[in-house]
């Protein structure tokens, strides 16, 4: 698969359950012309057959190097980011929650439902494929959501983009990220303050900010109907080095914040 029939699979795939990240879009469109897709992000489950290890090939075959390891000692996370040789191409993060490192009620929770994944050949639409196990009971949903809010969304939305980001350096109209985030709340967006409305500063090359996740209604395994975060659109402004290069890479300091806009206790 090619990135560019990639991307435009995770986009419809993205809007399905994310209806702001379409509104945004068109609310830049709208003055900027064409939105340029910084990166896209993923989430995954470690020790399962979706695990991140066995998706890097999969990023690999559509041209990309691995760019970054990134760890996420609080959050129990670890990560890999992803670069194409050309730069027009957006970037790809993603991230596996280590299990093991849960509390073994959690581990116990999370393996009853992984243990349904079915070994198989993969290919890039493994991205936009959602869950591979049952619907989760809501307690269950609550017992993992105690501990790891991460892994209570994957268990609830699975394998499917986290976030798409709007690449403020394309952007005609504005070059500032505080600019772009006041638009965003004009026009009725909540957006991510955990740590700042905008995380990263422009001496350490990368400022991020993001939306609240959208909200939908959903409907665990006992039949009980709650509402949960789904996804995200995420905003990114990069700035050159000393020598004029633009950084590309990911710092987990801003990206530790970014996570929580999928929290809706956040």
């Amino acid at each position: 698969m090619t990135p560019q029939a990639f991307f435009a699979q995770l986009w419809q795939n993205y809007i399905e359950i994310t209806p702001q990240a379409e509104q945004i879009r068109q609310l830049f469109a709208a003055t900027d012309g064409e939105v340029i897709n910084d990166h896209v992000a993923f989430r995954t489950f470690a020790n399962t057959p979706l695990q991140l290890d066995n998706l890097v090939p999969l990023i690999l075959e559509m041209g990309y190097e691995v760019q970054g390891d990134y760890e996420f000692k609080a959050k129990k996370l670890r990560a890999k980011s992803f670069i194409h040789p050309d730069h027009t191409v957006p970037k790809i993060f993603i991230s596996e929650l280590l299990t093991d490192q849960l509390s073994e009620q959690a581990q116990q929770i999370i393996a009853k439902y992984t243990a349904e994944i079915t070994e198989q050949p993969m290919d890039q639409s493994v991205f936009s494929s959602g869950r591979h196990w049952s619907t989760p009971a809501w307690e269950d949903y609550q017992t993992v959501m105690a501990e790891s809010e991460y892994g209570a969304w994957l268990l609830a939305i699975g394998i499917r983009v986290n976030h798409f980001t709007v690449s403020i350096n394309h952007l005609n109209s504005t070059n500032c990220i505080r600019e772009v985030l006041q638009r965003v709340k004009e026009a009725g967006f909540a957006v991510n303050t955990v740590g700042g409305e905008v995380k990263g500063t422009p001496e350490s090359l990368l400022e991020q900010g993001s939306s609240m996740a959208d909200r939908m209604a959903f409907t665990f395994a006992d039949g009980q109907e709650h509402e949960i975060a789904t996804c995200f659109y995420e905003f990114a402004l990069r700035h050159a080095d000393n020598e004029g290069v633009v950084y590309q890479g990911f710092i987990e300091a801003n990206a530790d914040k970014i996570f929580e806009s999928t929290n809706i206790a956040a």
